[in-house]
């Protein structure tokens, strides 16, 4: 199958010259040829999956644990608002 490498380059918004068109002609269709090959392997009796390996849940089992107390974590607060941290505001943009 001829590929043309400067269209793909093209869609890539890549420069190529013509030099490296000339390298990676062959070895991108040598990569589709390739592609052909795996796709005519017989896989009808294999099941579809994610992932070539089984995933597992690294994680710990969420559970409901005693947190900090409230009135405890609001007191190193530099200021406050009822029950709520009072933060200063901060807006970033054009200079006027």
């Amino acid at each position: 199958m001829k590929i043309d490498v400067g269209y793909v380059a093209e869609l890539a918004r890549l420069e190529l010259t013509d030099e490296e068109r000339a390298v990676f002609q062959p070895q991108l269709e040598n990569i589709v040829k390739y592609v052909e090959k795996i796709s005519e392997v017989d896989v009808s009796g294999v099941e579809p999956m994610m992932h070539g390996r089984a995933l597992v849940n690294a994680f710990r089992e969420d559970t409901v644990r005693p947190s900090m107390d409230r009135d405890a974590a609001l007191a190193n607060a530099p200021a406050r608002v009822g029950e709520e941290f009072l933060l200063p505001k901060i807006v970033e943009g054009a200079e006027s």
